[in-house]
């Protein structure tokens, strides 16, 4: 079956937009602790994070970017080929996971746990020290007992 030349070029447009260069100057959006393919035009040899605690990136492959969201917050993403021409320059927008997420408060303190199935505890920025130092010493002993 032929597809009508429309057709397959909306087809083109949908793919296109996993792409590194955001739609109508939005921001490219990840989730905190989440990270997120980006299918480039031109293949890249650098790539420039604004602020490396906002999110990371990394080249898979010359057409492929990763964007991995590590802090809430906007920062920008810069790509450069082989020559040192800019490829994209673009905004990145990283925002907490909501789905799943559920966040207790306790006065003034607030703890965050993730209930997709079961509720268990998750580290994010802004939660109580306490309750973050205990997460993170559990799940210490979990990656110890599991090597």
């Amino acid at each position: 079956m032929r597809l009508p030349p429309a057709f397959a070029a909306l087809c083109l447009l949908l793919a296109s937009l996993g792409s590194v260069h955001a739609a109508d100057g939005l921001p490219i959006e990840v989730n905190v602790n989440m990270a997120r393919v980006l299918r480039i035009s031109s293949p890249a040899a650098t790539v420039i994070i604004g602020n490396p605690g906002i999110a990371d990136v990394t080249i898979q492959d010359p057409l492929t970017l990763v964007l991995t969201g590590k802090s809430y917050g906007q920062t920008n993403l810069i790509v450069l080929d082989a020559q040192g021409n800019p490829i994209a320059d673009t905004m990145v927008e990283v925002a907490q996971m909501q789905a799943g997420v559920m966040t207790v408060y306790q006065g003034q303190n607030r703890t965050t746990l993730s209930c997709a199935p079961t509720c268990q505890p998750v580290i994010m920025l802004g939660d109580d020290n306490s309750f973050t130092a205990q997460a993170l010493a559990s799940s210490q002993v979990v990656q110890s007992a599991a090597q």
